[in-house]
């Protein structure tokens, strides 16, 4: 063999080592990726860990739950209101597109987002009566453009 086929050989065996290394890297990527719905698990466990928090003035964080690979469900007591005196309609005007707004531009939420997470926030008055829920899914604060 001369010099011309051996340097031929070395650059092909290190071509095909090459595209080996790539498969089996690509391979164990996906082996060992995450589980999203652990993540989503341990995330809940963690946030229950530190509730209850007071958000503001009148939200308190009480609890999170996830449903599987693809929810988040924070629940929260609007801390000094009863059902009776909330009206939906001005939850729906005013609370809700504030609540996408943020799962659209925060910072902290964009793995949620990166990973297509519907995030679920729940609404209970201070006697623990459900009040509403606004559910934020991806269609909603993803860019339509892309």
């Amino acid at each position: 063999m001369n010099k011309k086929e051996s340097k031929k050989g070395t650059l092909v065996g290190f071509g095909v080592g090459a595209i080996f290394f790539a498969l089996f890297f690509y391979g164990a990527q996906q082996l060992f990726k995450p589980d999203l719905e652990s993540e989503l698990k341990e995330v809940a466990v963690e946030l229950n860990r530190q509730s209850p928090v007071q958000i503001d003035e009148f939200t308190r964080l009480d609890s999170a739950a996830s449903r599987g690979k693809t929810n988040l469900i924070y629940y929260y007591t609007l801390t000094g209101t009863e059902k009776s005196e909330v009206n939906v309609d001005t939850i729906n005007k005013y609370l809700r597109p504030g609540v996408i707004e943020n799962v659209k531009y925060h910072p902290d939420l964009k793995v949620f987002r990166d990973n297509n997470i519907t995030l679920d926030y729940n609404y209970y008055d201070r006697n623990r009566e459900f009040i509403a829920e606004i559910s934020v899914t991806p269609d909603l604060y993803k860019d339509q453009n892309n």
